[in-house]
């Protein structure tokens, strides 16, 4: 809800804003502070160091946690980060599907074709290497033509959110390691996907795979 919000920003020196929020009831309200943020060289010890600091401060009004999972703007990025790997399952597990399903049309047109060179005598292996070479060909190339793609864009789609929002955010970011991951999960999923759709093709006779 935060994000589509239109926000309004006003700078102002420290004393100003002292004047303007602190309680004049209390006289060491210009003085005192309500959180101290302490960066660590290793953020994998915050947990340790915020109960050290708990041991060594025994005040109840006073209290050490880690910012990642705690309260705030943290949680929020905690979540959307959830969110979005939820989004990743469902979009992976539908773009499998239909991939199946497209390579299934794409092979029961070549049935025909398949026919043909069973006849006259390519044996099953010879062809499903064949199947398995030209899906591992038009994978990586979809893989990269979608890198490529996302890479050129980029620069788009960030102009136009952060106009849209007006928020300095990148939405996308497109980096060697994303790169990698796509193609490794692109690359075997489309191999996989044409050798399974050809197999059960393969197992057909060859009498019927020539409409004989």
């Amino acid at each position: 809800m935060r994000l589509a919000a239109r926000r309004y920003e006003s700078r102002l020196h420290l004393p100003d804003l002292l004047s303007l929020t602190s309680d004049p009831s209390d006289p060491s309200a210009t003085e005192s502070v309500t959180a101290i943020n302490v960066a660590l060289t290793d953020p994998g010890e915050a947990g340790a160091f915020a109960r050290d600091v708990s041991s060594r401060v025994p005040i109840p009004q006073i209290t050490a946690r880690p910012a990642q999972g705690g309260e705030g703007s943290a949680t929020v990025f905690v979540v959307l980060d959830r969110f979005h790997f939820a989004i990743a399952i469902v979009t992976m597990a539908a773009s499998t599907v239909f991939l199946l399903a497209l390579m299934l049309m794409l092979v029961e047109e070549r049935r025909g074709t398949v026919g043909i060179l069973r006849l006259i005598g390519l044996r099953k292996n010879r062809i499903l290497l064949q199947v398995f070479a030209e899906g591992l060909l038009i994978a990586a190339a979809g893989a990269v033509f979608g890198i490529l793609f996302a890479a050129a864009l980029q620069g788009a789609v960030n102009a136009f959110f952060q106009w849209k929002y007006d928020t300095s955010l990148i939405f996308v970011r497109i980096t060697p390691q994303i790169a990698l991951r796509c193609v490794l999960l692109a690359v075997p999923l489309g191999v996989v996907a044409s050798v399974i759709s050809s197999w059960t093709l393969l197992r057909s006779n060859v009498l019927e795979l020539a409409r004989r």
